[in-house]
């Protein structure tokens, strides 16, 4: 039993009989290797149309991106600085996305969640959708002493470090046709000199920090996805009843593999 299935047998153990009858089935994709951002959006769409479809439960895609910037909706030319112009940071590529906010960095190190699951069976709205996710990673700091918080007409999650407030982790969501896409990026221990290069969600003057700068010590992301693992299921109200762990390397027939084997079990 790996330490994900172990977390949440443990769940399943502890939860009271009401919380088994409010609950719903969930598939639980997470991945052993960096992902391309290409190769995750391809499955984020197919596991969207299936869900549409109705065709499978609600799915919590887990996962470290290769380094890549994305730019939503509201991202100005302004956002990308391109004051940094070291060589490291020359290779990274600039994704266009339809997601709302405005343009991040995603990285190994950086714990990325993406819940394709049907809005109207957890939230009400849009709004309360992403007030849900806050609630996943504030919960999952407080596991760690990070007292995480929201601060109004900026999603995502806040902290204090050094005396100064700090961003530690972005939403950016879409609802489409009533099903969920794209999500939320947690700073786990990714190196956060790539932010330095952008205006980080659009907002100026906004420090990025991470789990390992802020408790001063390395953190595992796979310890961390355990954590949220089982945070959002208790958030949202899901019974993981499937757990994969596969490999998404590339878009197209790997996306399609991946797929085809939530679907199987």
């Amino acid at each position: 039993m790996t330490g994900l299935e172990a977390a949440i047998a443990q769940r399943r153990l502890s939860k009271t009989p009401f919380e088994a009858q409010a609950r719903h089935a969930g598939v639980l994709l997470t991945f052993r290797d960096l992902v391309p951002w290409s190769a995750a959006w391809a499955l984020q769409q197919q596991v969207h149309a299936e869900r549409l479809s109705g065709s499978r439960p609600d799915t919590l895609m887990l996962l470290e991106h290769l380094p890549v910037y994305t730019a939503g909706r509201r991202t100005k030319p302004a956002h990308l600085t391109l004051s940094d112009p070291s060589p490291n940071n020359r290779l990274i590529p600039i994704e266009a996305v339809n997601r709302g906010g405005s343009i991040t960095y995603h990285g190994p190190g950086q714990l990325v969640a993406y819940p394709i699951v049907a809005l109207s069976e957890h939230a009400p709205g849009a709004k309360a959708y992403v007030h849900m996710l806050e609630e996943v990673l504030i919960r999952t700091l407080l596991q760690w002493n990070i007292c995480g918080y929201r601060v109004s007409k900026a999603p995502g999650v806040w902290t204090r470090h050094e005396g100064s407030e700090v961003k530690i982790a972005s939403i950016g969501a879409r609802v489409d046709r009533g099903i969920t896409l794209h999500g939320f990026a947690l700073n786990v221990s990714n190196d956060l000199h790539p932010f330095s290069r952008i205006v980080p969600c659009g907002l100026d003057g906004c420090r990025m920090a991470s789990m390992a700068e802020i408790r001063q010590t390395p953190i595992a992301v796979p310890l961390v996805a355990e954590q949220i693992a089982v945070t959002f299921s208790a958030v949202f109200r899901l019974e993981w009843t499937t757990l994969i762990t596969g490999r998404l390397t590339t878009p197209g027939s790997a996306a399609q593999s991946a797929v085809a084997a939530t679907k199987e079990h």
